[in-house]
């Protein structure tokens, strides 16, 4: 009984992460059509409609925010996660990756271009849908836990978005190797230089910003 509560909690978990990304997809996008009146999908996977920031915001509010009952309560802690959230994952991706997919430079009190004030109370409202809106869904949709179709698709999507993941890191930190001029060294280098080079890439990750220095040749 103990480790079936646990495979439910994980797969719960997983679930939040995958809609949580799915939504942030769906939320990016429509702020670029909004601000850049023109339709293409912000994605954070080269794969489908996710991007993983959002997914891992999602299962901090599951684990934390959920726990509280004041809505008050509930925007300033979602404020401070997403904000802790968007730093993190702004800084990690430029640190393996040499891009960033925003900069708030010039947004006012904002926090090294990675978050904002503004951002944190965006992040703030989410918290409240979360709990008014989303949470009560997913749960209500996670009560099909023990029936064979869900299972299968829970099954296929934790090994589609495990393989999505590994390639979308391979892809962007061959890219950065790229951009750095380091030539291919191996076999798997030499396919994701194939299959994903620069012209998909930049496709794919239309927002993103490169801030790794292209290191110069030795003549």
């Amino acid at each position: 009984m103990k480790n079936k509560g646990i495979i439910k909690k994980l797969v719960t978990v997983f679930w939040v992460f995958v809609i949580g990304s799915i939504f942030g997809c769906m939320v990016e996008t429509l702020v670029g059509i909004l601000m850049d009146k023109e339709f293409y999908i912000r994605q954070g996977l080269i794969y489908g409609p996710f991007i993983p920031v959002y997914g891992v915001g999602a299962i901090l509010y599951y684990f934390i925010v959920t726990e509280i009952k004041d809505v008050v309560k509930v925007f300033f802690y979602s404020m401070l996660l997403g904000g802790i959230v968007e730093y993190v994952c702004s800084y990690v991706q430029e640190v393996f990756f040499g891009t960033i997919s925003w900069d708030y430079s010039d947004v006012a009190l904002n926090l090294n271009g990675r978050t904002s004030l503004i951002h944190c109370f965006f992040w703030g409202l989410a918290g409240i849908f979360y709990i008014m809106i989303a949470y009560p869904f997913i749960m209500k949709w996670l009560e099909n836990y023990k029936k064979t179709e869900f299972k299968t698709i829970t099954v296929i999507m934790i090994i589609f978005m495990t393989a999505n993941i590994i390639i979308s890191c391979a892809a962007g930190s061959r890219q950065n190797e790229r951009v750095k001029q380091i030539p291919a060294e191996s076999k798997i280098d030499e396919l994701l230089d194939c299959y994903y080079p620069d012209s998909k890439m930049d496709k794919i990750y239309a927002n993103k910003i490169i801030t790794v220095k292209r290191e110069k040749k030795c003549e």
